[in-house]
């Protein structure tokens, strides 16, 4: 009887304790790798700066495409745009212009 108390007395807070132990480390887990842990958070911050990266390439073109457009629509157009238009548009080339054929 003396012994199976002592037992208990050893076994019981032992398994408390690793049970514990195993709680905590689960959680601790999923907070460094878990879906929303700090690896997902991570790995959503690369893809974000990516994604800004590209957007302001994005609004720059946009920008440069908006002023070529506002320089046709505007009471007198821009003559090097027009000259350009005309020759994409006629298939023309000046004499001196160089041609490069690409396949």
């Amino acid at each position: 009887m003396v012994v199976r108390r002592r037992v208990r007395m050893i076994v019981l807070p032992l398994g408390l304790w690793t049970l514990s132990a195993l709680v905590c480390g689960y959680f601790i887990m999923q907070a460094e790798s878990g879906n929303r842990g700090l690896e997902a958070k991570r790995a959503l911050k690369m893809k974000a700066f990516g994604l800004n990266q590209e957007l302001a390439t994005v609004k720059a073109e946009r920008a440069v495409w908006e002023h070529r457009v506002a320089l046709l629509k505007s009471d007198q157009i821009d003559r090097d745009l027009l000259e350009e238009r005309a020759r994409i548009v006629l298939g023309r080339v000046h004499a001196n212009d160089v041609v490069v054929i690409t396949p």
